[in-house]
């Protein structure tokens, strides 16, 4: 059973996550329709990062990943070797 503090924290993550997405789609989908004199234009990077900024996240991503699955590999191989 999740505790409050459980709920509390998912309910953030889930709001920080619909925040960034919905940030993004405005940015990526709504953006290039709408004049570029238009005020809204100053609230958003340029659209270079659009492409930069997932890729960015999606490598930093892949690298944890890979560090991580490396990590239970050695200690894994460290708990064997001890056991024979």
């Amino acid at each position: 059973m999740a505790t409050g503090t459980d709920q509390v924290v998912g309910l953030g993550l889930v709001a920080v996550s619909l925040i960034i997405f919905t940030y993004y789609t405005a940015w990526v989908i709504l953006l290039p329709f709408i004049d570029n004199e238009h005020v809204i234009h100053k609230f958003f990077l340029p659209r270079a990062y659009a492409v930069a900024i997932p890729l960015a996240a999606g490598l930093l991503l892949l690298l944890f990943v890979g560090l991580f699955i490396t990590y239970i590999m050695l200690k894994n191989q460290r708990v064997t070797k001890k056991a024979q």
